[in-house]
């Protein structure tokens, strides 16, 4: 997992943060700012004639570095107050060192892993589309948090254990599922997420079909509604919203392959992309069919070398009795 000025290189570097028109608006006024300043006090030195320059000049410096002090602590108030999302914020939540990322690390190690793959997938999405990649990254880290809360229901989770879904019917099971998405949205307003992160987890399944459990149901009872097994829930209202439900999707159903071709991998992907735009799970992102192909190409190339099948390492050969480090015997 990338650390947070890796991320901020690569949103510099890569994502045209540079060129970013608010970041050149605040550069431009800084320059300005601190050129009128110096104007300022050298024209009052000049005219005023005054022997305690110096202290003009001291009392310039002071000013500044107070002012810089002081935006910099009142930041954070300022973010919560306006409800403003700064890049410095977004790094802050992409170090693995957070403590809800740690927590989520330690008590669902298999949707951390998930959710760093997603994280992968949906800001190179966003790179290749003109979406906000930082954005889009820390998204992703944060969109399955809710599922801590009950861990050992989430596949990804049992590590080979008992599945607790056997003994349980498919509307209990469906009820436990898309609860993760409220547990995930009070975990985030514990911890003060801004309210773009808050968004994206509460529109990541948008109003989808749990479908595993629905045909489980299907199957015992030919009545039953599709919509009693369907999140509840806001569909994705930005297109890194978009990008992270289907990264999301995408990575669950090609992990599910085991080992898959790239053919088996292509397909998996264009049918996730496919049902949820079919579905109308899209329509409220501003996602277009256009950007949409960019995104299935992007996830289908990134997932193939994922998860590409892998060579058999044969087992170590022995070292034969008295061989030195070339395993050549030795001498008499």
């Amino acid at each position: 997992m990338p650390n947070a000025r890796d991320i901020a290189w690569r949103v510099m570097r890569g994502s045209g943060a540079v060129n970013h028109p608010a970041l050149r608006r605040s550069v431009r006024a800084a320059f300005i700012g601190a050129s009128a300043s110096i104007f300022v006090l050298v024209a009052f030195v000049v005219t005023d004639g005054s022997p305690a320059w110096w202290l003009v000049l001291l009392a310039g410096i002071v000013g500044a570095v107070a002012g810089s002090l002081g935006a910099r602590a009142l930041r954070p108030v300022g973010e919560r107050l306006f409800g403003i999302t700064t890049y410095g914020r977004l790094l802050e939540l992409a170090n693995p060192a957070h403590p809800l990322l740690r927590k989520l690390m330690t008590l669902a190690p298999g949707t951390y892993t998930h959710s760093v793959v997603a994280a992968n997938l949906a800001e190179a999405a966003a790179e290749a589309i003109g979406c906000n990649p930082l954005l889009t990254r820390v998204g992703a880290y944060y969109h399955d948090i809710g599922k801590m809360t009950r861990p050992e229901f989430f596949f990804e989770n049992l590590g080979g254990g008992a599945n607790p879904h056997d003994g349980a019917s498919p509307g209990d099971s469906t009820a436990i599922i898309i609860a993760h998405v409220e547990d995930g949205l009070q975990l985030a307003h514990a911890y003060h997420l801004p309210p773009e992160i808050v968004h994206i987890i509460g529109e990541h399944h948008g109003t989808s079909v749990v479908t595993c459990f629905y045909r489980k149901a299907a199957e015992q009872d030919a009545s039953v509604f599709e919509s009693a097994f369907r999140y509840p829930c806001a569909l994705p209202q930005t297109r890194e919203g978009a990008l992270i439900m289907l990264a999301d999707g995408c990575e669950a159903a090609v992990r599910a392959l085991g080992q898959p071709t790239d053919e088996q991998v292509a397909s998996t992907v264009r049918k996730v992309v496919g049902a949820r735009l079919a579905d109308g799970q899209l329509e409220q992102s501003t996602i277009t069919t256009a950007e949409l192909d960019i995104v299935a190409r992007t996830y289908t190339r990134m997932l193939v070398s994922m998860y590409h099948p892998r060579m058999e390492y044969p087992d170590a050969i022995p070292r034969r009795p008295h061989a030195d480090i070339h395993h050549q015997p030795q001498g008499a």
